[in-house]
């Protein structure tokens, strides 16, 4: 029996509901990893969709065979989508991103060299500026972003600017060591991989990447920002409290 080789880069994209969006991100993202003649995988995660997700993500693995689906029977939230994809991975190297494309995928090539020189996670910002850097962001985007930044301050991980971008790139190994000992199935699933992390002393860096709004957001002002909250104080007692059940002894 022949070997199997690793794959170079391991793609992890939670859906929920995504098939107008998807078809754009996955050929885009597909094609782009060819022309680099990278060895890959594409792993999308059907968060429960009610519509054609699923259907959608298998009409494109006829198409490209590094494309495959992860059906959950009912939407859990985005962190637990996240967690199972990742879990499934086997690449050396283990990106996030979104459905919606927001940040395109030609952007992996402004993390990749910070995890080359030794980071262990490069994240995606929309936070930090630099002078190559498109952002086009929606007002109640930035709401949402200042008011979670602001419980984040208060309750979450120190030194991170945009820890809710929804582009990162992980070293695989520690990547399913993070997700395989988190626990929080909602949007704040970011702040307690990134949290995990530093507990850890892993080295993080945040870097500035393009990030435009995509019409037809999952994403609600009022009740996210408080289920987020919700998260943040579960996960910030936990330490308090010494009681983080996923830390090692």
């Amino acid at each position: 029996m022949a070997a199997v080789t690793q794959p170079d880069l391991s793609l992890v994209v939670p859906a929920f509901n995504e098939e107008a969006r998807l078809p754009a991100m996955l050929r885009h993202s597909a094609d782009y990893l060819r022309r680099r003649g990278l060895n890959f995988e594409i792993i999308v995660v059907d968060d429960g969709s009610t519509d054609r997700t699923c259907e959608v993500v298998g009409e494109f693995g006829e198409l490209f065979p590094e494309i495959r689906a992860i059906s959950l029977d009912r939407n859990r939230g985005k962190g637990h989508a996240v967690r199972t994809g990742v879990l499934q991975t086997r690449g050396g190297l283990v990106l996030v991103a979104d459905a919606d494309n927001s940040t395109p995928i030609t952007e992996l090539e402004r993390l990749e060299p910070a995890v080359r020189e030794g980071a262990d996670i490069a994240i995606g910002s929309r936070a930090l500026k630099a002078d190559d850097v498109h952002l086009q962001v929606r007002w109640h985007r930035k709401a949402i972003g200042l008011v979670f930044r602001g419980f984040v301050a208060l309750l979450g991980t120190a030194g991170i600017h945009d820890t809710q971008c929804g582009f990162k790139l992980f070293e695989g190994m520690v990547a399913r060591d993070l997700f395989g000992r988190s626990r929080i199935d909602g949007f704040a699933f970011d702040v307690e991989i990134l949290l995990l992390a530093q507990r850890e002393r892993l080295s993080i860096r945040e870097i500035p990447v393009d990030w435009v709004h995509q019409d037809g957001s999952r994403i609600n002002l009022a009740t996210d920002s408080l289920r987020m909250l919700g998260d943040l104080i579960r996960i910030r007692s936990r330490v308090l409290l010494d009681n983080f059940p996923w830390s090692r002894p």
